[in-house]
C-alpha cells in the first residue's frame, strides 16, 4: 500500500506538501470523480469486508469503488498519511420512505481539521447527495456546490445534513414519476455526533447490510460516479447521467434501460470497472432516490 499507486488511480498530480483545504479540496474532488460509489460484490457473489489492505487492493488494484465504509476508510487512510488531522464519525441515514432516520448507524465518514477549523469530508455517498468539496462544520450556513446547496444544522449535539436542488428536466417523459427521482427539493441526507468512530464499530453494519433482505444493498445493485458537472449512476437496468444547472437552475436528468447484454459494457465505458465474476442486476422498486 502506497501513495504513489493511489494518486495513479484517482490522477491527481498536485502538492503533496500542503495540508490545506484547498490541497484537500482537489484531493477528495480527483477521489469521487475516479472511485465509484458502489454495492456491486454483493451482486456478484464476492463478501464486503473491511480489512484496510482489502479495501486498499480493491480500490486501487482493481480499480473498483465500494460503499462508504470503503471509500472513506481509504480516504481517511490517505488523509492521515499525508499528516492531515483526520478521524472518522458515525452517521444515521435518513430514509424518505419511512420519512425517518435509520436506527442504527450505518454511514462512515472523515472529519478533517484545518486551522482549528473542521470540515466533513464523506465521499461515500454518491448520486446527488454526494458533496463535491469539503463542508464547513456550521449550523445553519447554506454551502452551495454544484449539486445544489448544503447545510448542517446542530440541536443538542446532533448535527444534521440536508441537501436542496434544482429543477429538473427529464427529456424521456416516461421516466417522469420513477422511484429514481428525488421528489422533494430539499431532502434530509443524515445525522451524526461528533464522537470519534474506529472500522471496528462499523463491522456488524457492513455483514448486515450485504446480508439482509430489509438492506436497500440487497434490493438494488448500484454504482454511482461523479463527473465534471454532474454523475452517473447505473441501478439495476437503468442507466442515469445527470447534468448540474445545464440551464439557469435546472438540472438534466436522462435515463436509459439497458438492456442484459449492455450492462457490463456500459460499467466498462462509464464506470471504468471491469468484474471478475458475473454481476446479477436487481432493481426492487420504491427504495431509491437520485
Amino acid at each position: 500500500m502506497n501513495l504513489e499507486e493511489y494518486f495513479a488511480r484517482t490522477g491527481y498530480k498536485g502538492s503533496l506538501e500542503k495540508q490545506d483545504l484547498e490541497t484537500l479540496t482537489d484531493i477528495f474532488q480527483h477521489h469521487i470523480r475516479a472511485v465509484p460509489f458502489e454495492n456491486l460484490s454483493i451482486h456478484c457473489g464476492e463478501k464486503i469486508t473491511l480489512e484496510l489492505e482489502h479495501v486498499y487492493n480493491k480500490i486501487v488494484r482493481k480499480k473498483r469503488g465500494g460503499w462508504c465504509m470503503e471509500n472513506n476508510q481509504l480516504l481517511g487512510w490517505v488523509l492521515k498519511c499525508l499528516g492531515y488531522d483526520a478521524s472518522f464519525l458515525g452517521a444515521y441515514v435518513f430514509n424518505p420512505h419511512q420519512n425517518a432516520y435509520a436506527t442504527t448507524m450505518t454511514h462512515l465518514l472523515v472529519k478533517v481539521v484545518i486551522d482549528g477549523k473542521a470540515y466533513i469530508v464523506d465521499g461515500g455517498f454518491g448520486v446527488s447527495y454526494q458533496m463535491w468539496q469539503p463542508m464547513e462544520l456550521v449550523s445553519g450556513k447554506d454551502q452551495p456546490q454544484a449539486p445544489g446547496v448544503f447545510r448542517f444544522s446542530e440541536k443538542n449535539a446532533i448535527w444534521y445534513l440536508e441537501k436542496m436542488r434544482r429543477k429538473q428536466y427529464i427529456p424521456n417523459q416516461s421516466f417522469s414519476n420513477s422511484d429514481l427521482l428525488e421528489k422533494k427539493e430539499c431532502r434530509k441526507v443524515y445525522m451524526f455526533s461528533l464522537e470519534p468512530r474506529t472500522v471496528e464499530d462499523f463491522h456488524f453494519q457492513c455483514t448486515y447490510l450485504q446480508t439482509s433482505p430489509d438492506s436497500l444493498f440487497t434490493k438494488k445493485s448500484i454504482c454511482t460516479l461523479q463527473t465534471t458537472d454532474g454523475f452517473r449512476a447505473l441501478i439495476g437496468w437503468t442507466l442515469t447521467e445527470t447534468t448540474y444547472n445545464y440551464k439557469e437552475n435546472m438540472d438534466l436528468v436522462e435515463f436509459v434501460t439497458l438492456e442484459d447484454e449492455e450492462v457490463e459494457k456500459t460499467l466498462k465505458e462509464k464506470f471504468n470497472i471491469t468484474l471478475d465474476r458475473k454481476l446479477v442486476p436487481i432493481n426492487v422498486k420504491g427504495f431509491y432516490t437520485i
